[in-house]
């Protein structure tokens, strides 16, 4: 960048950011940032996104971080509220390890006055949600800034990182200085302690009777790769919540998300007596260990990008740190030299695999209803969606109904809230997916619950020409708390909504509105959502889902939690539930 004459500091925020893979901003022009946005607004790269909500627009951010590999979502706010507003998608981001860069505007420090308006220390405020802050307070300052947070949020463990630029900086012209080349970061190479580590997973997982792979979020980038692995060892895969694309599910190992009782039957019983386990770009966390309920071998070979994760849950006879896309191509091309013949051993897993599979599939067939079966509908738009299709899910039942029954295809396809949890994610997550990916058809899946969070952001995609679908799983209830709340309390509360009218959202927010009030309905209903989407107008679908049927997460997750009570709990809690039953509430 050639620094040339002097400049507004708004002017060096939108050229940086013009010398970065960055597409488009989201967030809501207030008074610290309107230079930035008038900037943006004469931009030929970059479009800027004007959402309803900041945590919609880190939510955007998010998911255009996690489908359009090689950008990064951005978010261009306002302090303070702007800040506080999105921090729930900034910690979803935190927690999940996803690249987020963060402008925003700060209060004038030309003036000798306090109390202004949007006042408050911001990097005190993020300190535990982000990598790093910077406050600039010169010209020269914000290009060098903006890259540095850049590399820093895609570096290592990737996450958050926030820049401040006083609205007297956006506003004043001022020298650049001379300004750095924005080098991208490179894959480093291999270093002497991770080939000697990797020599040692080999052995280990060569000697292995039954071995297993576990992969997460941190594997998305190397599934060729992963399924080498797995196929060399003849081993079953388990896949994390988060990293549901990691693995495809139509792949005769993948056995399921999770191996926990919490999982479904084919993954729980094809890792019950593994005896080597090889975990990829997953930190064991609570949701797909079914609440640390899993068994792990003594036999683990742990590796991660953030060396901080090894071991930490479950002790890692062999830890290596590093960058997947770095390690797993290394530790396929030793396997593959080491000459395994798992020939017999991969048959006889895929075909348990598959009948476990079978299994469970028949289970949900064999329910009858008047409403919507889960394992209908997704079978429908398995086979309405292409492989390179992108579906977001928010958080709730509807959340490991699809991890249980859906067929996850591709690398970044399907992405969701993980440990951070927070509801409202989809239907801004689709957007910010959409207008990363025109080319790709975009759904979203969300309870009725979660669509309440943020479904007028549904007003974004209509002005901006964003046809995604999103299907609202209705029946009424916050389901997954308040399947919860049965087995304990015997009583919802708080967990039944009151009465929404979807099609009255839908009108409001310019989307379509269609409902599918039972399994014959289904195909119709998608073939009329796509085709009103690919006009470029959103699409709201009221689905009638019939949740009477637990997930296998809700059933296993309860009872290893109830399983940790001390047995005077556990007698107590049982005693209250079926007091309940006897004498109802009045």
């Amino acid at each position: 960048m050639n620094p040339g004459p002097t400049r507004t500091g708004a002017r060096l925020v939108r050229e940086a950011l013009e010398c970065l893979p960055v597409g488009r901003t989201f967030g809501i022009p207030g008074v610290h940032n309107t230079e930035i946005y008038d900037e943006l607004g004469q931009s030929s790269k970059i479009t800027p996104i004007l959402v309803t909500h900041e945590m919609s627009a880190a939510f955007m951010a998010d998911a255009v971080s996690r489908t359009a590999a090689g950008e990064i979502g951005v978010m261009v706010t306002v302090p303070a509220a702007g800040i506080t507003h999105a921090l729930s998608g900034i910690g979803e981001a935190w927690l999940g390890g996803i690249p987020l860069l963060i402008i925003t505007g700060g209060i004038r420090t030309d003036l000798r006055y306090r109390y202004q308006i949007h006042e408050i220390d911001q990097h005190v405020l993020l300190a535990s949600l982000t990598k790093q802050t910077w406050k600039v307070s010169r010209h020269e300052e914000i290009v060098p800034a903006i890259f540095a947070a850049y590399r820093l949020a895609v570096s290592g463990r990737p996450g958050p990182v926030m820049v401040e630029i006083p609205v007297n900086v956006q506003l004043v012209k001022g020298e650049a200085g001379a300004v750095p080349a924005c080098e991208p970061p490179v894959l480093p190479a291999l270093t002497p302690e991770q080939e000697a580590q990797l020599d040692a997973a080999v052995e280990l997982l060569v000697a292995a009777r039954r071995p297993g792979l576990f992969v997460g979020w941190g594997a998305v980038d190397v599934v060729a790769e992963t399924i080498a692995i797995a196929d060399c060892l003849g081993a079953p895969v388990s896949t994390t919540l988060q990293g549901l694309s990691a693995f495809p599910a139509a792949h005769p190992l993948h056995a399921g998300m999770g191996f926990s009782r919490a999982a479904v039957p084919a993954a729980e019983r094809a890792f019950a007596e593994i005896d080597a386990l090889l975990a990829i770009g997953t930190r064991f966390a609570e949701i797909p260990t079914g609440s640390f309920g899993c068994r792990v071998p003594e036999n683990l070979v742990h590796l991660d990008i953030d060396g901080e994760v090894l071991g930490r849950n479950f002790p890692a006879k062999v830890a290596i740190e590093g960058d997947a896309r770095v390690l797993i191509p290394a530790l396929r091309r030793r396997l593959e030299a080491a000459g395994i013949d798992a020939a017999a051993r991969r048959e006889a897993v895929a075909a348990e695999i598959a009948r476990d599979k079978r299994s469970y599939r028949d289970e949900w067939l064999a329910i009858g209803s008047d409403r919507v079966n889960p394992l209908r509908f997704f079978d429908a738009l398995r086979r309405a969606l292409g492989d390179e299709a992108i579906v977001t899910i928010d958080d709730g039942n509807h959340t490991y109904l699809t991890a249980e029954l859906f067929q996850v295809a591709g690398p970044r396809t399907v992405i969701c809230p993980t440990d951070f949890n927070a509801m409202g994610y989809c239907v801004p997550a689709a957007i910010g997916a959409k207008l990363a990916r025109p080319e790709r058809r975009v759904v979203g899946i969300a309870g009725d619950g979660a669509f309440l969070m943020t479904g007028m952001e549904l007003t974004t995609a209509a002005s901006y020409g964003a046809g995604v679908v999103i299907f609202v799983f209705n029946d009424g209830e916050l389901s997954q708390i308040a399947q919860g709340q049965e087995i304990p309390y015997n009583r919802k509360t708080c967990t039944v909504l009151g009465e929404v009218r979807l099609a009255g959202i839908a009108e409001a927010t310019g989307a379509a509105y269609l409902v599918i009030e039972n399994d014959a309905a289904i195909g119709a209903a998608l073939d009329e959502a796509f085709k009103v989407a690919d006009t470029g107008r959103p699409v709201v679908v009221d689905v009638r889902i019939d949740y009477r049927k637990r997930t296998r997460f809700t059933q296993g997750v309860v009872k290893t939690v109830l399983g940790r009570f001390p047995l005077r709990d556990r007698l107590r809690i049982v005693a209250r539930a079926v007091g309940r039953r006897i004498v109802k509430p009045r």
